[in-house]
């Protein structure tokens, strides 16, 4: 079974908007969790523009599954990181000026960098994701660092207007995928999946866990959380064919 990671960042966006203290991302993620979420992701960005660190304070001390972190790769990060001890730390690229994360890690750019940070977290027992492109060298790179994952950027695939070319994404993402579990990695993806184009990327048969945010918190206005969180485990159980 696929596992579903519920991002909650901009359950803090909406808080932020009025300097208010509510709605509260730890009531957001118990929700989440009632309701099929495997575990909850946050980003905490440089810009603290959602998230803040007080808030990943409170989410390691109150939820009952587990925390993945995604956080840019600076001393900074690592230090709070080991300060928290979240469950998994999933390392991504991070522009001040980028509306959200554009693309994957250039693993091969930040060989010796990554490979401090995760040699750093796995002797504090933290879990170490990096966030790639479907690209064979960048997953072979992660490997080689001794990566306990990695989290393959969908972006593309969910951008894509036209059924051809995303469909040629798509046989891209689901070969990375064999070769990612070839390499004994742990297959996670992300980024733009919405409940219309989620099920071909979970029925791909190395997909270890989904980390969807946007979508489900857009839709929790119609819906309510409990229902827009449950309809996404749903979708990501359900066989395509």
């Amino acid at each position: 079974m696929v596992r579903l990671g519920i991002n909650i960042d901009h359950i803090a966006t909406i808080r932020n908007a009025r300097g208010e203290n509510f709605p509260s991302v730890v009531e957001a993620a118990l929700v989440a969790e009632t309701n099929g979420a495997d575990l909850i992701t946050v980003h905490l960005r440089e810009d603290r523009r959602h998230i803040k660190d007080a808030d990943v304070i409170n989410l390691r001390n109150n939820i009952k599954t587990e925390l993945n972190l995604e956080m840019a790769l600076t001393q900074e990060m690592i230090d709070f990181a080991l300060e928290i001890k979240p469950n998994f730390v999933c390392i991504v690229p991070e522009k001040r000026q980028e509306l959200t994360t554009e693309g994957g890690l250039n693993v091969l750019a930040n060989f010796d960098a990554l490979g401090n940070a995760i040699e750093i977290l796995k002797a504090h027992n933290i879990l170490t994701s990096l966030f790639v492109d479907a690209n064979s060298d960048q997953i072979t790179a992660a490997s080689d660092l001794g990566a306990y994952s990695i989290e393959i950027h969908t972006g593309k695939y969910a951008n894509c207007k036209k059924p051809y070319l995303q469909n040629d994404v798509y046989y891209q993402i689901k070969d990375m995928c064999e070769l990612a579990n070839s390499l004994e990695l742990v297959v996670n993806a992300g980024h733009g999946l919405t409940y219309h184009n989620v099920k071909p990327i979970a029925n791909i048969p190395q997909m270890n866990e989904l980390n969807i945010g946007f979508a489900i918190i857009a839709n929790s206005i119609f819906w309510g959380l409990p229902k827009a969180v449950a309809k996404m485990k749903q979708l990501i159980c359900e066989k395509q064919f």
